[in-house]
């Protein structure tokens, strides 16, 4: 259009700016059953039925979820396979303005899972993250056990090669914490047998599918929990709670300090190899590898030929 002057008017200013000042979405992190789908909360629905997107550990588990509620938004593969390229992914979509639903197999997203990732990620690129509390394993069995819960501490999964995992209940023995822990079915009586050298015949209650129908709460010693379950073989999902350290138990292991070389010294002299040194003590003493490792090798050198 061509004015009297002959002069064409100037564009309105800011004419598509409601389209490019797009404001980022929200990460929903959003708590799931731990087993039995009743055990979903309102808000958690309606979120997984509003987000633009559910991104899932196992989208097989939680499409179940999805159809008895007959929830029908798309499902976005995220494990620990595929986290670092879908993560990038995931955040384009945050960035553009689409909201997502961020779920596990069970209980609440980021606790032993690849989700915690993708949360620290949008954290840092300032993205909204928004809980959506609901059930979990560790709160679960830890109400269950019958053990003290004013004070307790959650480890995730043990290590799985043996001196490593001894290392890892040889630092818990002086805990007197309650001691939530996850474990495999399939290691489970042999966890419980290092548990019983590092942390002697304590109680402990061992709890296998919480809310499902073949849910089973064991409660005993240690060594009686080793007697059931080497007779009974375990299946499915399991939290082992454990009690922490007794004032008595406390009184009795008092022992004078030990240095880092006097340990990596012993460990060795008793026939572990200098690796499997370094990896127990790194746990035990909660300290940087490559720093154990400097004094393994500040000790090699002082028993060598010239000492």
């Amino acid at each position: 259009m061509i004015t009297r002057g002959g002069v064409r008017p100037a564009p309105p200013v800011l004419l598509f700016g409601d389209m490019t000042d797009t404001q980022p979405g929200t990460l929903y992190i959003v708590a799931t059953p731990i087993g039995n789908l009743e055990d979903i909360t309102l808000r958690a629905l309606r979120i997984l039925k509003e987000a633009d997107a559910i991104a899932a550990e196992d989208t097989r588990v939680t499409r179940k979820l999805l159809s008895r509620y007959d929830i029908h938004t798309p499902l976005i593969a995220y494990h620990q396979h595929s986290m670092a390229g879908r993560a990038e992914e995931l955040l384009g979509m945050l960035t553009e303005g689409r909201n997502v639903a961020l779920v596990s197999d069970a209980g609440t997203p980021g606790i032993s899972d690849p989700g915690h990732e993708l949360i620290a990620m949008c954290i840092m690129e300032g993205i909204r993250t928004e809980s959506i509390p609901g059930p979990t394993a560790i709160i679960t069995a830890l109400v269950l056990s019958g053990l003290p819960t004013a004070h307790f501490a959650f480890d995730g999964f043990p290590p799985r090669k043996d001196s490593e995992r001894h290392a890892f209940f040889a630092s818990l023995k002086n805990e007197d914490r309650t001691i939530c822990l996850y474990e495999s079915p399939l290691r489970l009586v042999k966890t419980l047998h290092v548990m019983a050298d590092e942390l002697g015949d304590r109680p402990v209650a061992i709890v296998r599918e919480a809310t499902k129908m073949f849910e089973e709460v064991f409660r005993g010693r240690i060594s009686e929990a080793i007697e059931h379950f080497t007779q009974k073989k375990p299946r499915g999902e399991i939290v082992i709670v454990i009690r922490g350290q007794s004032a008595d138990e406390a009184e009795q292991s008092i022992q004078p300090e030990i240095t880092l070389e006097d340990r990596l010294r012993r460990l060795m002299e008793s026939g572990l190899s200098e690796r499997d040194a370094v990896r127990r003590c790194t746990i035990e003493f909660k300290l940087p590898k490559r720093q154990v490792y400097a004094v393994a090798l500040k000790l090699k050198g002082s028993t060598g030929p010239e000492a």
